[in-house]
């Protein structure tokens, strides 16, 4: 088992590789099959794609910090009866590994459409490592229910591009559709192992610091 020390080193190290390094996929990018179409995007069509391929992205910068940091809150809480939960630290790391996907495959997508990252993705990403923290720090009930809220937004919010992306642009439909598909099974997992559901209101809180970060992440 990895000492605390350990622990630190390897959550900067996935900081600086979300923020500063090309990220790889393990799993091939949904777009092979549609690149083609991109010819046929006009050039509002083309900055909307891309605009909304940058809130996804930054989506994904915040998922990396949010396990990065639910995982090290997991492996490491002690004190009021709370004891490190390595199974836990070992399934959010997981889950972690296949946002890391989604990661990558949005910065091709950035990259394909000549658009960019947020500039403020140092800022997104220390913001969700702190909300991730806090949540692991209350426990795995409360923890893997965070997960579980988390996930039903990112859905619903994909879902919503799926309506607002141009009908031509099918490499970034395809992406997006895979994307739903594996946060719909990350928040299924975390509800089978032992999510608590959150209070209203923290759901509400949850909700309206999304729409701040997706607003802002549209156009910076």
């Amino acid at each position: 088992m990895p000492t605390p020390s350990d622990a630190l080193l390897s959550a900067a190290d996935a900081a600086l590789r979300t923020l500063f390094v090309t990220p790889r996929a393990t799993r091939e990018c949904p777009t092979l099959p549609e690149r083609a179409s991109d010819a046929e995007l006009g050039p509002d069509e083309r900055r909307l794609a891309g605009a909304l391929m940058r809130v996804n992205h930054v989506g994904e910068v915040c998922a990396q910090a949010l396990y990065t940091s639910q995982a090290l809150a997991a492996r490491w809480s002690r004190g009021a009866g709370r004891q490190p939960n390595e199974a836990l630290a070992q399934q959010l790391e997981a889950a972690g590994r296949e946002e890391t996907d989604h990661l990558a495959w949005t910065q091709s997508r950035l990259d394909e459409l000549g658009a960019r990252p947020s500039l403020l993705n140092p800022l997104w990403y220390a913001g969700a490592f702190g909300l991730g923290l806090l949540a692991g720090r209350l426990g795995p009930g409360v923890s893997l229910g965070f997960v579980v809220e988390t996930e039903r937004q990112v859905e619903a919010h994909l879902a919503s591009h799926m309506d607002r992306l141009p009908p031509g642009d099918h490499a970034s439909r395809a992406i997006v559709a895979q994307m739903k598909d594996d946060e719909a099974r990350h928040a299924r997992e975390a509800q089978q192992a032992g999510a608590v559901e959150l209070p209203l209101p923290v759901k509400g809180l949850m909700r309206a610091a999304a729409k701040v970060m997706t607003t802002v992440a549209h156009r910076l």
